[in-house]
């Protein structure tokens, strides 16, 4: 009779258990909410804010033809681009003719090549930015929505085995920072929670548009050790990790942060 109260009162605070965590609140939080009321008015106004140029620009650039197939993005996905609603929200994500995951911008110049015949866009360059800042804009305030794909699972452990690897003269982990020390300060900024909300974004410090790639190789300059090349499937794999890890969360691209 004991051992039956018993393993009733331990069914019961189990149950207590979960019931209160699929009721604890989320203590996610983006860069935006780190930022002062003035930046985050400058993100919130499509007329303040400086990611809206790169939006236009590939507004300009999904209906221009392109490529020896002289074929424009419009072309096949409609001309107002309805179609690429939330598509941004969805990736990386594993897109034929690759086997491998490819980010946002990846797949923009998988299509270039292989639809429009056209060369791949360099990284970080313009017009790449400016069709990615189009995409993300055609996902905003919609919940990151990784895949459901169990290809992806090993790249997606690979990205969070990067994400806890301590690297670099500093030895330093990515989690160190972005998980243990969140909410703290480096000298007057904020360290942030690190979730791939808002990308591609403008950072002031840069005074210009930039990827999440830009700014994973900022990081790891500032963790001291060498970057990987722009190609490298290290960052794919890091962002699919980030973006579960972000799951649920709203995007805000194209983004403002300090």
């Amino acid at each position: 009779m004991r051992l039956a109260t018993a393993a009733a009162c331990a069914a019961l605070a189990i149950g207590a258990s979960l019931a209160l965590a699929q009721t604890k609140p989320d203590s996610r939080h983006s860069g935006y909410q780190d930022m002062g009321p003035a930046l985050q008015k400058m993100q919130d106004d499509d007329s303040e804010n400086p990611g809206m140029l790169w939006v236009l620009e590939g507004e300009a650039l999904w209906g221009k033809p392109a490529g020896a197939a002289g074929k424009a993005c419009a072309d096949c996905h409609g001309a107002t681009a309805a179609s690429m609603k939330g598509v941004a929200a969805r990736y990386p994500a594993i897109s034929p003719p690759s086997a491998t995951p490819v980010d946002l911008e990846g797949r923009i110049n998988l299509c270039r090549v292989e639809h429009q015949k056209a060369e791949a866009f360099a990284p970080e360059s313009r017009e790449l930015l400016a069709l990615a800042a189009f995409l993300g804009r055609h996902a905003r305030d919609m919940p990151i929505a990784p895949p459901d794909d169990a290809r992806l699972a090993p790249f997606t452990d690979k990205g969070e085995a990067l994400f806890k690897q301590r690297q670099g003269q500093l030895n330093l982990s990515c989690a160190q920072c972005h998980d243990d020390n969140a909410g703290k300060r480096l000298g007057a900024a904020p360290i942030p929670q690190g979730h791939p909300t808002g990308y591609p974004v403008y950072r002031l410090e840069w005074q210009d548009m930039g990827s999440l790639k830009r700014r994973l190789r900022n990081c790891l300059i500032g963790m001291r050790t060498e970057p990987y090349a722009y190609d490298a499937p290290e960052y794919v794999e890091l962002e699919l990790y980030l973006m579960k890890r972000a799951a649920g969360m709203k995007l805000d691209a194209p983004g403002v942060r300090p």
